[in-house]
């Protein structure tokens, strides 16, 4: 039970770094280059934990690792860009809120991982909880934005459960390098012909995409398959509801945003969602010593027998 909790901590950071992400495109990075956004956040991630892993992909992991790449973090990136720039940050968390429900579906059709009760109830409060916290009346509706930011969603959730499965024999840092490196390359060139040259960064910009590219994209994508390693991959999806909670607590501190009763109330079940969801032990076989109904020890020697 510790090292479910030691792992799920190290899980969460995860979500939280990628809550922050809204505030740091919104004020510091450039608009109107989601491919170009896309790549100069996955590559420079990709070395950074390559030159750390030191290892190159073998057998299988070379197209392995561009299919997971696209899934997880060149498409995805281009598609979350998209989104942020046609949909309000509330409309477009709100879609990604149902990753749970999506990746215990993959995990079940995948990898055997049938979704428990408290799994379940704890993705239906936690999408309620954020739609309580981020869904406004009449925040408007892009059609592209919505679907973009759907397919981020699916295209993601599948590609986690496809990591967990295939993630044995390798470690986490080689393995999401060479995605991050995989996604990025393959981004790289539809980048250029559809946006033709990189946008130009200023400081801030230059300081934005460093913490993205270390800490929201290495770090996190590094943690996260870590938590798929280690946790069943409905606890890991619940654990993403932290990325919206993230974003709400830090418009509230850094942007003066204020909280209304229905998004406390939203936080909460957001947070309620979360610990449903945590690990529990397991219960010990019927056979297994120190179970109830065992033959312990204590049974083993009778009242008035000497050891």
């Amino acid at each position: 039970m510790e090292d479910n909790l030691r792992w799920s901590l190290v899980t969460a950071m995860a979500p939280v770094a990628w809550g922050t992400t809204y505030f740091v495109t919104r004020e510091f990075l450039p608009d109107g280059h989601p491919l170009h956004g896309g790549v100069i956040r996955a590559l420079p991630a990709g070395l950074l934990l390559l030159a750390v892993g030191r290892r190159l992909p073998s057998g299988s992991w070379w197209w392995r690792a561009p299919l997971l790449g696209v899934l997880n973090m060149g498409g995805f990136f281009a598609l979350v860009y998209l989104a942020a720039q046609r949909l309000p940050t509330s409309v477009a968390s709100t879609v990604m809120a149902t990753a749970p429900l999506v990746m215990m579906l993959f995990a079940w059709v995948l990898l055997a991982e049938r979704p428990g009760l408290r799994h379940l109830a704890g993705a239906g409060v936690g999408v309620g909880g954020v739609c309580l916290m981020l869904l406004t009346p009449g925040a408007p509706l892009d059609l592209l934005g919505v679907l973009a930011s759907a397919a981020a969603m699916g295209m993601a959730s599948l590609g986690y459960v496809l990591a967990k499965r295939w993630g044995a024999g390798v470690d986490v840092l080689s393995s999401t390098a060479w995605q991050l490196l995989g996604g990025g390359l393959l981004l790289l060139p539809l980048a250029v012909a559809v946006e033709g040259a990189p946008p130009r960064l200023d400081g801030p910009a230059l300081a934005g995409f460093g913490y993205v590219t270390v800490v929201a994209t290495a770090m996190a994508f590094a943690a996260w398959f870590a938590g798929l390693r280690h946790l069943p991959a409905g606890t890991v999806g619940l654990l993403g509801l932290l990325n919206p909670v993230t974003g709400v607590l830090l418009g509230t501190a850094v942007s003066g945003e204020s909280l209304g009763p229905l998004q406390i109330c939203g936080l909460a079940l957001a947070l309620t969602g979360v610990l449903l969801g945590r690990p529990t032990a397991p219960r010990p076989h019927p056979g297994t010593p120190g179970a109830p109904g065992a033959p312990g020890r204590a049974r083993a020697e009778a009242p008035g027998t000497t050891r």
